[in-house]
C-alpha cells in the first residue's frame, strides 16, 4: 500500500501556503524589508515550537510508521540556540517568552503528541520543507537586509548535515508517499499540516504590531498590498 502521503500533501496545503505568504510579515520579508527586533522575535518563537516539535518526533521514533520518517539531521533546536545567543547574549533565555499564538502552536504539538502521534508528520512537512525550500531565501534575504556575517543570526536557515538539500527533499517525499497508512489518516495528516500552516500565520501575523511600529503604518501598507498568488500556485519548485 502506498499513501502518496507527500503529493497529498503538497495538494491539500496549496491555499494555506499562499495565506502564509500573504501575511504582511512575510510580504515586508520577501521585499528585503526585515526588521532585527522583529527576526529575533520570530527566531524565539521558532526556538519554542522546534524544542517542542522535535522533543515529540524523538519521543515516538521506535514508532513503526513515525520512525520512517526520523531524520534528526532536520532538527533546527541548537541552531536555534545559536541565533539566540547571537541576538539576545548568554542570558538568553530570560529574554526571551513565547508569544500567545507559539504557546497555542506548542500546546497542539503536546496533545497530538499524547494522543495521535501520526499527526506530528503534518507539522514536521510543514516546516522542514519550508525550511529547506523558501527558507534558503529568506536566509540570503536576511543576512542582506540586517548586514549579517556569514551565518551568524541565521543559523536556523543553515542545514551543516545535508549539503544536498534537493537530494534529500526527493528522498524525504519519496518515504512520506511510501507509507503504509489508508486515506483516511492521510487526510487527518493534510488536515494537521493546514493547522500548522495556521498556527504559522497567527505568529506571523502577531509580529505586525512590532513591524508598523518600526516603519509607519504608510510604508506597511505599501509593502503589503496587493494579494500575491502563492508560490505553490505558480510553481512546482517548492
Amino acid at each position: 500500500m502506498s499513501s502518496n502521503l507527500a503529493i497529498k500533501l503538497r495538494s491539500g496545503t496549496q491555499q494555506a501556503h499562499t495565506e502564509a505568504e500573504n501575511v504582511g510579515f512575510m510580504k515586508c520579508f520577501l521585499k528585503g524589508v526585515v526588521d532585527r527586533d522583529c527576526f529575533a522575535k520570530f527566531l524565539a518563537n521558532l526556538y519554542y515550537i522546534y524544542s517542542e516539535l522535535e522533543a515529540a518526533i524523538e519521543r515516538h521514533r521506535e514508532h513503526p510508521v513515525m520512525s520512517q520518517a526520523y531524520f534528526p539531521e532536520l532538527n533546527r533546536q541548537s541552531s536555534l540556540e545559536q541565533d539566540m545567543v547571537f541576538y539576545y547574549g548568554n542570558d538568553w533565555q530570560r529574554q526571551i517568552t513565547p508569544s500567545p499564538a507559539a504557546q497555542a502552536y506548542i500546546n497542539r504539538i503536546r496533545e497530538i503528541s499524547a494522543n495521535d502521534p501520526l499527526l506530528l508528520l503534518g507539522h514536521s512537512y510543514t516546516r522542514y520543507m519550508g525550511d529547506l525550500s523558501g527558507g534558503q531565501m529568506l536566509q540570503k534575504i536576511a543576512q542582506s537586509a540586517l548586514k549579517l556575517s556569514g551565518y551568524e543570526g541565521t543559523s536556523f536557515y543553515n542545514f551543516e548535515q545535508i549539503p544536498d538539500k534537493k537530494a534529500f527533499k526527493d528522498n524525504y517525499r519519496q518515504v512520506l508517499n511510501a507509507m503504509p497508512i489508508d486515506d483516511a489518516i492521510a487526510k487527518w495528516i493534510v488536515a494537521e499540516a493546514n493547522n500548522a500552516f495556521l498556527f504559522n500565520w497567527q505568529m506571523a501575523q502577531e509580529l505586525e504590531g512590532y513591524l508598523i511600529k518600526s516603519l509607519g503604518q504608510v510604508l506597511f501598507d505599501s509593502l503589503t498590498r496587493p494579494y500575491n498568488p502563492g508560490s505553490t500556485e505558480v510553481t512546482a519548485a517548492n
